[in-house]
């Protein structure tokens, strides 16, 4: 019965190292390999659709979007029915880092194509139809290679950019005139086909608050470039005007809180684009937003925010008096961030001597200002003024150290009696004597 039973119980194990087995091999084959289109082969973070005689007609889809999120490269050949990459085909492989779409009958790519891809540096576009690019397709992309060649780029200005492009095949890259001859897009120069200049004034801005001030942008270009102006968010009143190639920004009653701020004047055209900048600089007395009760970490620390411009300079008044900065106690700024300049005043060990009101002084040419906070970093050791918490604890130590005084008096007495009481001239009698007892009776 014992056997029939261990052979039931080998059974059972060897079954469930076989389901173990199946789940396992379930588990390595469901990949995003497992969930591809029919039509292409997935590896790892790897699309690759190349079957000529099955072609696809738009970028494959994968089960779900965090599978898509994984792939890094896509490999597109050879397919018939590829035509355009369009504004939300990428949407969902974000992570994207190279693409190849090359030997497809592509011939349009939307100026959106790439928004959701930040990520691109490597796109081959070989051997396919495309006759114009736009360079708005990839102005905030970081590309460090775009292969164009085999495409039948026309000789028009919508093109022209590319000659300003570094990639590894600019300078041979070939365009195609009306009667199609080729010609080194390098080369090429049409009429009416400038690349857009700007200037900017004033070219710096530096000035107190509450004032006003107007930035003028001019610019250049064909065709006629538009302008427009990108700033951070203002918190001053600020007015805009155009005309023609020029355009105007007003700020009124400029706020401190617009210090370091960036302006930007940008002209486009079909060529390309160009810019200018100038960065507010609002000088404004200093105001200190915070000051906080002391926190101990490594080292006690006072913290603060404050902001000012020019920076301002800093002292403290301990109770009133200047406080001596130097290794133990010092002023540090950690951090600016959003026009603040955040830091602590630093205690090394502080004792009671560096209790009491805090004031903190900051100073520019502009004005000054002060904020005070009281901090308590140990109490005095003759101070009877000690919290009930403390008194108690006082008192519980006193208690135990005098009895521990009156058990080690009573210890010391008890020894001198035992030790002079054997050798005592009175000897029993004195003991009788002194208690009254009558000496027969002891001596019996």
């Amino acid at each position: 019965m014992s056997l029939l039973s261990g052979g039931f119980g080998m059974a059972r194990w060897g079954f469930g190292w076989a389901l173990l087995l199946l789940l396992l091999l379930l588990l390595a084959l469901w990949r995003p390999g497992a969930a591809c289109p029919e039509l292409c082969t997935c590896t790892g973070a790897r699309i690759s659709c190349v079957d000529a005689k099955h072609s696809i007609m738009a970028f494959p889809m994968l089960q779900s979007e965090a599978e898509m999120e994984n792939i890094t490269d896509i490999y597109i050949a050879n397919q018939s029915s590829f035509k355009s990459i369009n504004e939300k085909d990428l949407d969902s492989y974000r992570n994207l880092r190279n693409l190849t779409v090359t030997n497809t009958r592509l011939a349009y790519i939307s100026r959106q194509a790439f928004q959701s891809n930040p990520k691109l540096q490597y796109l081959n576009l070989k051997e396919n139809i495309l006759s114009n690019l736009s360079w708005r397709t990839f102005r905030h992309l970081n590309i460090s290679y775009l292969l164009l060649a085999g495409n039948p780029l026309q000789c028009i200005c919508e093109n022209v950019w590319l000659k300003q492009w570094r990639g590894e095949e600019a300078e041979d890259l070939l365009c195609v005139e009306e009667g199609g001859k080729r010609t080194a897009l390098s080369t090429l120069t049409l009429p009416n086909c400038v690349l857009p200049t700007v200037t900017l004034k004033p070219t710096k801005v530096t000035m107190q608050k509450g004032l006003n001030v107007t930035l003028m942008c001019n610019t250049s270009g064909t065709p006629t470039p538009t302008l427009n102006w990108t700033t951070c968010k203002l918190n001053s009143k600020n007015e805009h005007e155009h005309s023609g190639q020029m355009s105007e920004l007003r700020l009124v009653n400029v706020s401190s809180l617009d210090n370091g701020c960036k302006i930007t004047c940008r002209s486009e055209n079909m060529v390309g684009e160009a810019e200018a900048s100038v960065d507010l600089d609002i000088l404004f007395p200093p105001v200190i937003s915070k000051l906080m009760d002391a926190v101990s970490d490594h080292h006690w620390c006072i913290p603060f925010s404050m902001s000012g411009n020019p920076e301002p300079k800093l002292s403290w008044l301990l109770n009133g008096k200047p406080v001596e900065e130097g290794p133990f106690i010092r002023t540090m700024i950690h951090d600016y961030s959003e026009g603040e300049y955040h830091g602590c005043l630093h205690l090394d060990s502080p004792t009671h001597i560096n209790n009491g009101k805090y004031t903190l002084l900051a100073s520019n040419k502009y004005g000054e200002d002060r904020k005070a906070v009281f901090a308590h970093f140990m109490h005095e050791p003759w101070n009877d003024d000690t919290p009930i918490g403390q008194t108690e604890d006082k008192v519980a130590v006193y208690l135990v150290v005098g009895i521990a005084a009156v058990t080690f008096t009573g210890f010391i007495l008890m020894l001198v009696i035992l030790k002079f009481g054997r050798n005592s001239k009175f000897g029993i009698k004195g003991f009788v004597l002194f208690h009254n007892v009558p000496v027969e009776i002891v001596a019996r």
